[in-house]
């Protein structure tokens, strides 16, 4: 891992010019005043010139400049931040998320449980810079990609980032960059397919979203279609659109390949102050911030694994668009099948959800997405997932099943609503899993398959899961959970693609046993959604 790595690692990295780093530290260079993403193109420095820094905003802090050439801003996010569990991970997710912009460093630092000041001076040592700094630095990225990938206005582009006011983004971008923001736009790439997209200024935008290394695509839009709730959400085998509830109003988004490889997102936000945290949420969503060579080199090393990893690489874990959304999810699908907790989950959201009109024709099943389309192309009106207020209160006149189960459920909606449970993305695994565990209803696979969605987090493993069973056994791992965990275990800190994997893995039904069913049958305490088949 990159912040474990030592001097000479990160020179060798940067002296072969190796992507695979990118987005994970950056290169300092004392002679230009310049910092570069470690396959910057330009000449090697010598060592003693050289500093690394494990964020861009520490090289901010030191006094250097972004470089004009590789654009280091441009990177993907660095998978730390997800396979770190310590307070400086769990702020770098919530400054992503947009939390400084909406609550301050106040609110950040309740979040986290420690004073401005102590927050400040423990991730200043840990990377090199203070909230405030951090989040900055995530502004100025967010504002070089909408600079380079869409037509917006400058002042558009400014309050989307998350700066207060215009001057604050010149003042920021010209100290960051070395340039004014309409020099940093004249300066982007024009070649074919890579020029930005005309949008609507304030309404919609259209973006490439940067990952590293091989995207197992076509296995995320398989898991988004099979899961897919009608009227709030429409997939097909190489798009997905939902509608989402953010900060300052709702939104819909579409993520998609282009014809070079790139995943693309396009949205549309009721206010484009939410654009940062919705980019933020879309990559999670898609797992674009992982290192797939680091993942697949660590799989691969076990020779029961070689032939899954070389037949799937770039296996992603896709993550939770919303928190809330994710247990409700999570718990309505328990000892039911993927299509059993779809149809539930599409009679809750058409009773309970709110109606979008203004996204209306924006989601379609049958044809993708398309925002060009006319409400002929969806008859069915377009729908947020339902509140947690709503389903506390109305959900038992929805729900079926177990009055058990359903009280359960409604009781978790309740706690989420009135804040008696909290559940982000910048929660400690730890806190979280027990908080989780001490709701009735929330059992361990829950508690575990929320945590890898809602966090991230790489290393969970589910043995109990009967798809990661019946998977395992089909690879000729241990079927039984106690031994199958136990082997698992040497998989760390990348279990949680290890179970991607077990679930990739389960033989395929007959075609008559597959009519009406998406995964493999569950059992007793355990669900089917974490399935993948």
């Amino acid at each position: 891992m990159s912040l474990a790595m030592t001097f000479e690692e990160r020179y060798r990295a940067i002296d072969s010019r190796d992507a695979r780093f990118d987005g994970q530290f950056v290169t300092a260079v004392r002679s230009t005043g310049i910092y570069c993403r470690p396959s910057c193109p330009a000449r090697t420095p010598k060592p003693s010139n050289v500093t690394f820094y494990p964020t861009s905003a520490a090289a901010h802090e030191a006094g250097y400049r972004a470089c004009k050439r590789c654009l280091p801003e441009a990177a993907p996010g660095s998978p730390q931040w997800n396979l770190r569990g310590d307070t400086a991970g769990r702020a770098m997710r919530l400054i992503a998320d947009g939390v400084v912009e909406r609550e301050g460093v106040p609110g950040l630092a309740r979040r986290l449980g420690y004073s401005p000041r102590h927050l400040t001076r423990l991730l200043t040592a840990e990377l090199g810079a203070g909230p405030l700094a951090l989040s900055r630095a995530h502004r100025a990225q967010t504002a070089r990609m909408l600079l380079v990938g869409t037509d917006l206005s400058a002042a558009d582009v400014a309050f989307s980032s998350g700066f207060a006011s215009v001057r604050q983004f010149n003042d920021t971008i010209r100290e960051v960059f070395g340039m004014p923001p309409l020099e940093l736009r004249a300066r982007r790439r024009v070649a074919r397919h890579e020029g930005p997209v005309t949008s609507a200024p304030g309404v919609t935008i259209d973006l490439a979203l940067p990952h590293r290394g091989t995207l197992d695509a076509p296995g995320l839009f398989a898991w988004m279609a099979a899961r897919a709730i009608p009227g709030a959400e429409g997939a097909t085998a190489s798009t997905f659109a939902r509608t989402l509830r953010l900060p300052h109003g709702p939104a819909w988004f579409e993520l998609r390949l282009d014809d070079l490889g790139r995943v693309r997102l396009r949205a549309a936000l009721t206010n484009l102050a939410d654009l940062s945290t919705l980019v933020t949420r879309a990559r999670r969503l898609f797992d674009l911030d992982a290192d797939p060579d680091a993942v697949d080199e660590s799989l691969a090393r076990h020779p029961e694994l070689a032939p899954l990893v070389a037949a799937l690489p770039g296996i992603r874990v896709p993550g939770a668009a919303d928190p809330h959304e994710m247990l409700i999810r999570a718990m309505v699908g328990q000892q039911i099948t993927v299509v059993a907790a779809r149809t539930a989950l599409t009679a809750l959201t058409t009773a309970l959800g709110e109606e979008v009109p203004a996204f209306a024709g924006m989601l379609s099943a049958d044809t993708g997405t398309s925002a060009g389309a006319g409400p002929e192309k969806s008859p069915e009106p377009v729908r947020l997932f339902p509140t947690m207020a709503a389903i506390a209160d109305h959900g038992p006149e929805v729900l079926r099943g177990p009055a058990a189960r359903i009280r359960s459920i409604t009781g978790a909606a309740a706690a989420l609503a009135d804040g008696s449970l909290t559940l982000t993305a910048g929660d400690d695994a730890a806190d979280q899993r027990a908080a989780l565990l001490a709701m009735p209803g929330i059992g361990p696979w829950t508690a575990d398959y929320v945590r890898m969605r809602v966090l991230a987090d790489p290393d969970v493993f589910l043995p109990g899961d009967v798809a990661v069973r019946a998977g395992a056994a089909a690879t000729g791992l241990p079927a039984d959970p106690r031994a199958l965990d136990d082997w698992a275990a040497r998989t760390a800190p990348w279990r949680s693609y290890l179970t991607a994997h077990l679930w990739h893995a389960v033989p395929p039904k007959p075609a008559a046993a597959r009519r009406g069913a998406a995964s493999v049958p569950s059992v007793p305490t355990l669900t089917t959604t974490g399935g993948m088949s």
